[in-house]
């Protein structure tokens, strides 16, 4: 490049600066190409984005439901954290701002954070500056305490900054930038688009292989239970036998098999909430069959009857398992009913 004086070299950026501004304002009055999508809010893809940017108009008139459910479909439909206020990250961000003790909200935020910081670094790799501040202000919104959050705001600064030099040097046309500015942004749009889809399909695989264990896990407990109601019954017939055998000593004084009256607990841990209910805000209770053992122990844990079916069987069950009373006389069988409600 040949060498120029200081004050020819800042004409020089002045006249680029001129070129660039109309050929933007040009750029400015073409049609929208066919898929560059506005948010629902109205607000432009490429605008800045704000650490302290509440939800947008169109997303804040939405209730806690619509919201919820507004998540939910953007989730399934693989809109993590993009298009701009239309995707699942900004749905669940409203959600916990209108409702702040939403723990479905709360878990879902932490599930979509990681990949959203690895969105923010791939889009400032790619020069797309823009789009970084505003995923890094999402970050921010979502967690104003991430390590990550300083990072990505000095490292898209300093990339921008080199970017900024390189194409002083390069002195690019205002036709080249204007077109560079259209790759760019189909770049997002695409990488954008793939990236989402293989965070759903990870996240897919991990919900299926939980179900897998869930179902192995069930068939290993229904097992566990046939057993220990053959146990039971021979317990039964033996207790049956004995109390044969002491009704016909008249001289030995009668036993008063314990009852459930006389269970002192000592420890009932509760359960655990399901994920996939807390993030739906879904209820209900499970009432369980057990038997309490001499030493306090709980043992044969079934249910009797769950609303809704099978959400909160497995974790009602765990719980109850771990459950311990004081010693009594003989074996007590009883049945408790166990709530299940969001935030309880």
């Amino acid at each position: 490049m040949v060498a120029m004086s200081k004050g020819n070299m800042r004409w020089g950026r002045a006249l680029w600066a001129m070129g660039m501004a109309c050929a933007l304002a040009a750029c400015s009055n073409d049609p929208t190409p066919a898929g560059d999508a506005q948010s629902p809010a109205g607000q432009d893809a490429g605008a800045p984005a704000t650490t302290d940017a509440p939800a947008s108009d169109a997303v804040a008139t939405l209730s806690a439901d619509e919201l919820r459910a507004a998540a939910s479909r953007a989730y399934q439909e693989s809109r993590l954290y993009a298009p701009p206020g239309d995707n699942a990250l900004e749905y669940y961000l409203a959600l916990r701002e209108k409702v702040p003790g939403d723990a479905g909200a709360s878990s879902a935020l932490t599930d979509l954070l990681p990949m959203t910081v690895i969105a923010t670094e791939q889009a400032r790799d790619r020069d797309d500056f823009e789009e970084a501040r505003r995923l890094q202000a999402l970050i921010q919104r979502t967690d104003p305490n991430h390590p990550a959050v300083g990072r990505l705001a000095t490292s898209i600064e300093t990339a921008q900054q080199a970017s900024e030099t390189r194409v002083e040097q390069q002195a690019l046309s205002a036709e080249q930038e204007a077109e560079r500015r259209r790759q760019l942004e189909a770049d997002r749009a695409r990488q954008q688009q793939e990236q989402q889809e293989q965070a759903a399909r990870d996240l897919a695989a991990q919900q299926a292989q939980a179900e897998r264990d869930a179902q192995a896990q069930a068939a290993r407990e229904s097992e566990a239970r046939a057993a220990a109601e053959r146990q039971a019954a021979d317990r039964q017939a033996a207790e049956q036998r004995e109390a044969a055998a002491r009704a016909a000593q008249p001289s030995t004084p009668a036993f008063v098999a314990p009852s459930a009256a006389d269970l002192r607990p000592i420890s009932t841990p509760a359960p655990r909430y399901p994920q996939d209910a807390l993030r739906s805000g879904q209820s209900g209770e499970v009432m369980v069959e057990f038997t309490v053992a001499l030493d306090g122990s709980v043992d044969n844990v079934r249910v009797v009857r769950a609303d809704p079916p099978r959400v909160f069987d497995r974790e009602a069950i765990l719980a109850v398992r771990r459950w311990r009373f004081e010693p009594v006389d003989a074996p007590i069988t009883t049945r408790r009913t166990i709530g299940f409600t969001p935030g309880g």
